[in-house]
């Protein structure tokens, strides 16, 4: 995917706040410090377009994103953290649930599992719903220099039991090495491909590098 722009859109904690639904979307969800934001960045190649944060959990609103002007990525809040109000943690399932059910330019969620972690209960929450509304998922399990490459089967065993999927649908990723980027694109191509037909070659090209 040849990034030609990546721009932040507007924040929403509900429907009518969300930006008009004329292009397709892709939307990230996970864990707080599972590495979400860095994997969008990452993916865009830009040091902070999602700007990460030392307190976990801080974001709680729906980040929209605008790529080449033909699709949206859209940063979902992280969940999971202790330290988060009780109010706050209660506000998150409503939010992420309405969005899921209500969004019709929603193509695909990308879920997000760390390799050093078994999932836990909103995890699979998260599946059943993706499951529910019949939204296509693409699992990523992150971090994955974390962990010795002779480690990586025992660590992933645990994230395969919990949540049923086999091996194959996962993409291994590391920020830090960039493992896995290339992979979780062409995912995101295939997602998107329905909608890029009407848009010109250039706009989704099956691999390339950033003009910036």
């Amino acid at each position: 995917m040849i990034i030609k722009s990546a721009d932040f859109v507007k924040s929403a904690t509900r429907p009518a706040h969300y930006p008009e639904a004329e292009l397709p979307e892709v939307a990230f969800a996970g864990r707080s410090n599972v590495g979400k934001s860095s994997l969008i960045n990452v993916l865009v190649n830009r040091k902070a377009l999602v700007r990460t944060s030392s307190t976990p959990g801080r974001t709680q609103l729906i980040n929209f994103f605008s790529i080449n002007g033909t699709f949206h990525l859209v940063d979902l809040p992280g969940y999971g953290f202790a330290q988060v109000p009780l109010a706050v943690k209660k506000e998150w399932g409503p939010m992420v649930r309405t969005y899921l059910e209500s969004r019709t330019s929603l193509k695909a969620v990308v879920i997000l599992f760390d390799i050093r972690r078994v999932p836990r209960e909103e995890d699979l929450q998260l599946l059943d719903w993706l499951e529910e509304f019949e939204i296509p998922t693409i699992p990523v399990i992150t971090k994955a220099d974390k962990i010795g490459r002779g480690q990586r089967d025992r660590q992933i065993k645990p994230i395969l039991e919990a949540t049923g999927l086999p091996l194959d649908a996962f993409t291994l990723f590391s920020a830090t090495t960039r493992e896995g980027r290339d992979e979780v694109w062409q995912r995101l191509e295939a997602a998107l491909e329905e909608d890029a037909s009407g848009a010109g070659s250039d706009d989704f090209p099956a691999t390339g590098e950033d003009f910036a």
